[in-house]
């Protein structure tokens, strides 16, 4: 009987572990989502439906034993890009990565310039 106890209680523990890391995983992907209805946040913060299938759809694609990569693999073919509040960097977005930087760089030659002509002309 004590055995038997032992077996439970062992067994009920090693799945409490293995499900503790299963849930940094899903929460670290919810994170990384973008909900589509609440459009700037993500799936772990927003309660609307869609981030609730969501969250639904994941858990069974980890389940089956899915990795992270096929998880937003699957659903960057579904949902385009915009899913992942990280996107990759690649030719169709790529725009979206160089533009802030070369108006950066603008502006700070634009400033460097205003700053020597003032220099000369005091």
């Amino acid at each position: 009987m004590i055995k038997k106890v032992l077996f439970i209680l062992f067994f009920s523990l090693l799945a409490t572990k293995f499900s503790f890391g299963n849930d940094e995983l899903k929460n670290k992907i919810y994170k990384n989502l973008r909900c589509i209805v609440c459009q700037g946040q993500n799936v772990y913060e927003s309660n609307s439906d869609f981030a609730v299938d969501l969250k639904k759809l994941v858990e069974k694609k980890l389940s089956n034993g899915e990795t992270e990569q096929q998880i937003y693999d699957y659903l960057t073919s579904r949902y385009g890009e915009w899913i992942v509040m990280t996107p990759k960097l690649n030719a169709s977005n790529a725009m979206l990565w160089v533009i802030p930087v070369g108006i950066f760089l603008i502006g700070l030659i634009i400033i460097s310039k205003i700053i020597r002509k003032s220099k000369i002309n005091s």
